[in-house]
């Protein structure tokens, strides 16, 4: 039987794949999780075969995520579904140790397929992806402009970009607000952003946030 966790911010996507993904007598869905710190959480819990989830999720996007899911469970394979492909997405969300990558337009059954093939250890592209481009991304991977922050900058940076004050993220971080604003202070030093205006700009084109959030 293959373990499966679900997280997506979008209730009506949760519980299609929820039902489609239960419907199969080889899987079984034993969690799910509306935002990326929560997915995180119960991964490291329950350690599933496979995570499927969102990349714009709120409080911790599914890149994000992915890094900390893959860093607590490695056994656990992680499979990326999104309506985004871009270059920028497609290369932080491999690099993040995604084993696949599927377009939620073309889901459904092809849900189904992919998780078992990223279960068995291949990596699984959506057919919309070519794959000889993607492994381009992979490779190009040590020119990613967020190489240079620490998963703690960049979870900061990410709540920040959402709109959160430096009292919430800390809260939601179990930090102090000294500290996410120590955090803040570099991040922004780093990447070279004046104001909060650059800093969302810069956070969308990156794909750490989403205008669909």
């Amino acid at each position: 039987m293959i373990t499966v966790i679900l997280a997506d911010d979008h209730p009506i996507v949760l519980d299609g794949l929820y039902y489609l993904l239960n419907a199969q007598e080889d899987i079984k869905v034993i969690g799910t999780a509306v935002n990326g710190l929560e997915a995180v959480k119960l991964a490291s819990r329950v350690c599933p075969n496979v995570a499927v989830m969102d990349i714009a999720m709120p409080l911790l996007n599914g890149i994000e995520a992915t890094q900390q899911i893959h860093a607590a469970c490695p056994h656990t394979r992680v499979m990326i579904l999104s309506i985004h492909f871009t270059s920028v997405h497609i290369q932080r969300a491999l690099q993040a140790g995604a084993m696949g990558y599927l377009l939620k337009e073309s889901a459904g059954e092809e849900v189904v397929d992919a998780i078992r093939i990223v279960h068995s250890g291949q990596r699984y592209l959506s057919r919309k992806i070519a794959e000889t481009v993607v492994e381009d991304y992979v490779r190009q991977g040590s020119g990613d402009v967020l190489e240079g922050l620490s998963p703690r900058e960049r979870q900061v940076l990410q709540l920040i970009a959402e709109g959160k004050t430096s009292a919430e993220a800390a809260g939601l971080l179990y930090l102090s607000v000294k500290t996410v604003e120590t955090y803040r202070s570099r991040f922004m030093q780093k990447l070279g952003l004046r104001d909060m205006t650059a800093l969302v700009k810069f956070a969308i084109q990156n794909g750490i946030i989403s205008l669909e959030q």
